[in-house]
């Protein structure tokens, strides 16, 4: 199959927990209509299809897939196109119509909300080369690589991912199950026997989280760069109770590098060889794999398009 150049792919997942999927879609499209978009476009129909459908884009021949959804659908697209056999997956331009409460890598960016504006930047935006993270493990029965473009988290920030996937199911609202979540794990501060490699050093100990990012992985990173070929990396050790409401301060704040638990570090390579008991999840997407991980970057391996 061949395809203009010029025309879009459109891959769109409904925001979890929303009753107005098609109301909502149906005002995307139209507004696309009316600005004379070309495109073609999809619905994913749950977990894993939006990486399908990605791939299958990109094998295809389109050279600009459009993403509608939040963090989770933008890693599951960046799968798809990487793990596709389509050739300069550098020139594919990834875009972006933020649609879910997660849309922590199209903030970064400055990427409204709004769809309309959302759609006016693509059609009008500039498109740059951006790095695209990997990480290498063995998931018991054969070794594999993800990839991400915002962050990796190991320990407590999986664990809200983790315990909101499960309260979601319960409330409904993924808002609601986020705040429950986060709520639910603020005294269990929980500690993992951890062993990490960071150029050449050796980092043991009880460690509450550790955010590897190639952009700002929820404030956790906020100083990394994602095109600057490096991985900013947040190594956070338990605080006491007063300690931790202070860090949820700089957290929020972007200032979270001032907080004395908080050890950072800039590499290109991370080796994680021990993590007792810890979630891991991939912007947002938890991961089933077994230890060691290797998590590395790819400079410029995509295009994005940006105000």
């Amino acid at each position: 199959m061949s395809v203009k150049p010029e025309k879009w792919g459109v891959i769109y997942n409904p925001k979890a927990g929303t009753r107005k999927v098609q109301k909502r879609w149906k005002k995307i499209k139209d507004y696309m209509d009316e600005m004379g978009v070309d495109y073609d476009y999809v619905q994913s129909e749950g977990y894993g299809s939006v990486e399908r459908l990605a791939g299958i884009l990109a094998n295809n021949g389109y050279r600009t897939i459009v993403i509608v959804g939040g963090d989770g659908a933008l890693n599951d697209a960046i799968n798809g196109i990487m793990n596709s056999t389509a050739e300069n997956k550098q020139d594919i331009s990834l875009g972006i119509i933020p649609n879910g409460i997660g849309n922590d890598f199209a903030k970064y960016w400055g990427m409204n909300t709004d769809y309309k504006e959302a759609v006016d930047m693509l059609i009008t935006g500039r498109r740059r080369r951006i790095d695209v993270g990997t990480c290498d493990y063995f998931d018991g029965t054969t070794h594999r690589r993800r990839y991400f473009l915002n962050a990796i988290n190991i320990g407590l920030g999986a664990r809200v991912v983790q315990i909101t996937d499960r309260c979601k199911r319960f409330w409904g609202v993924q808002y609601l199950s986020w705040v429950m979540a986060l709520l639910s794990i603020i005294f269990e501060r929980k500690l993992h026997r951890m062993h990490l490699k960071i150029n050449g050093e050796h980092i043991r100990g009880r460690i509450m989280t550790v955010c590897i990012g190639s952009a700002w992985g929820y404030g956790q990173v906020p100083s990394a760069v994602p095109y600057n070929g490096w991985l900013d990396v947040s190594v956070i050790y338990r605080p006491e109770l007063l300690q931790l409401w202070a860090g949820l301060w700089l957290l929020i704040q972007g200032r979270i590098l001032n907080s004395k638990l908080v050890m950072p570090y800039r590499t290109q390579r991370v080796k994680i060889l021990r993590a007792q008991n810890a979630a891991v999840d991939l912007d947002g997407r938890l991961l089933d794999r077994q230890f060691p991980l290797e998590v590395s970057v790819l400079h410029e391996a995509i295009t994005l398009i940006i105000p």
